[in-house]
C-alpha cells in the first residue's frame, strides 16, 4: 500500500512539472510563428517591389515605344503635307482639293490625345490618306503625261506654223519680187532724148539771150506689157542751182508716193508702140548759165534724162 502511495505521489509531482513546462513552449511556438510569418511579408513586399519596378521599367520603355511609333506616324503625315505642295500644278481647282487635303492632315495631327490614342487615331486615317493620295499622284501624272503631249503637240504645231508662215513669207517675197519685176517691165522708156534751145524760127540757140524755148524730144519705146491708152509724160528742168522750173505752183503730180513739181507735160494716146514726141517750156526769164537736167516721168516712174548747156 505504502508503495501505490508513492507512485501516485511520483505521478502528481510529474503531472506538475509538465504543467509548469508548457506555458514556455507555447511562447516559442508563437514567437516561432511570427517570425516565419514576417519572414513571408517580407520576401512579398520583396517580390511586389520588384513587381513594380519592372512594371515601371516595362511602362518606361512601352511610352518609349509608343512615342516612338507616334513620332514616326506624325513624320510621315509631315511628309505627306510636303508632298502636296510638290504635287501642286497649274490648275487652280485641282490645287484647291490638295489644299483640302492638307487641312485634314493638319486638323489630324492637331488633336490633343494620349500616345496611345493618337497612335490609332494616326493609324486609323494613314491607310486612306495614302490611297487619297496615290490617287492625287495617278492624275497628276496623268495630267502631267497629257501636257506633255499637247506640249509636244503644240511645239510641232509651232514648228509647222511657222514653217508655214515662213513659206507665205517666202511666197510673199516672191510675189512681191515679181511683182516688182513686172511692174518694172511694165515701164514705159524714153529713149533718143534730145534737148534743144531754139529760137522763134525753130533754130538751135545755146545762148540764153536768144532762144525762144527748150525742146524736148525722146522716144517712147514699145513695150507690149503695159497696158495701152491715154497717159501724161511730165518734164522736170532742173536748173544749175536745183531749183526746177515751172510755170505754175499748181503743176504737180505723184512719184514714189511723193507730190513734186513739173515743169511741162504733154498727153500721148500709147498703143504698146514706139511713140516720137516732143515736150517744150518757154524762156519765161528764169534760165541762168550753166548745165541743166531735163527729166521724163511716166505712170509714177522716171522714163529717162539727160543733160544740156545754156550759155
Amino acid at each position: 500500500m505504502h508503495q501505490a502511495f508513492m507512485e501516485t505521489k511520483n505521478n502528481l509531482q510529474e503531472k506538475d512539472a509538465e504543467k509548469v513546462q508548457t506555458p514556455s513552449a507555447s511562447a516559442e511556438k508563437k514567437a516561432t510563428g511570427w517570425i516565419i510569418a514576417s519572414i513571408i511579408l517580407l520576401i512579398g513586399i520583396g517580390v511586389l517591389a520588384y513587381l513594380q519596378i519592372t512594371t515601371k521599367k516595362e511602362m518606361v520603355v512601352m511610352e518609349r515605344v509608343l512615342t516612338a511609333e507616334k513620332d514616326s506616324l506624325t513624320n510621315e503625315l509631315n511628309a505627306m503635307i510636303y508632298g502636296y505642295d510638290t504635287l501642286k500644278t497649274n490648275n487652280d481647282s485641282l490645287n484647291v482639293q490638295l489644299e483640302r487635303e492638307q487641312d485634314k492632315i493638319r486638323q489630324l495631327l492637331a488633336i490633343q490625345a494620349s500616345n496611345v490614342e493618337k497612335i490609332q487615331l494616326y493609324k486609323k486615317e494613314l491607310s486612306t490618306l495614302r490611297n487619297v493620295m496615290r490617287s492625287y499622284i495617278i492624275q497628276i501624272d496623268s495630267l502631267n503625261t497629257r501636257n506633255k503631249l499637247l506640249a509636244e503637240e503644240n511645239l510641232q504645231v509651232k514648228t509647222q506654223l511657222e514653217q508655214v508662215q515662213t513659206e507665205k513669207e517666202e511666197l510673199s517675197q516672191i510675189r512681191e519680187e515679181l511683182s516688182s519685176k513686172v511692174q518694172m517691165a511694165s515701164i514705159i522708156k524714153a529713149t533718143d532724148i534730145t534737148v534743144t534751145p531754139i529760137n522763134s524760127r525753130g533754130k538751135e540757140r545755146d545762148r540764153i539771150n536768144r532762144m525762144e524755148q527748150i525742146m524736148v524730144c525722146f522716144t517712147l519705146r514699145e513695150n507690149p506689157i503695159t497696158p495701152a491708152g491715154k497717159r501724161y509724160v511730165y518734164l522736170r528742168l532742173v536748173r544749175p542751182d536745183e531749183l526746177v522750173l515751172t510755170l505754175s505752183v499748181d503743176n504737180l503730180f505723184e512719184y514714189q508716193d511723193n507730190i513734186i513739181v513739173y515743169s511741162a507735160r504733154r498727153e500721148v494716146e500709147y498703143m504698146n508702140q514706139d511713140v516720137e514726141m516732143c515736150i517744150y517750156y518757154p524762156n519765161d526769164g528764169q534760165f541762168i548759165p550753166g548745165e541743166y537736167t531735163a527729166t521724163l516721168y511716166a505712170d509714177g516712174y522716171m522714163i529717162g534724162s539727160a543733160e544740156f548747156l545754156l550759155k
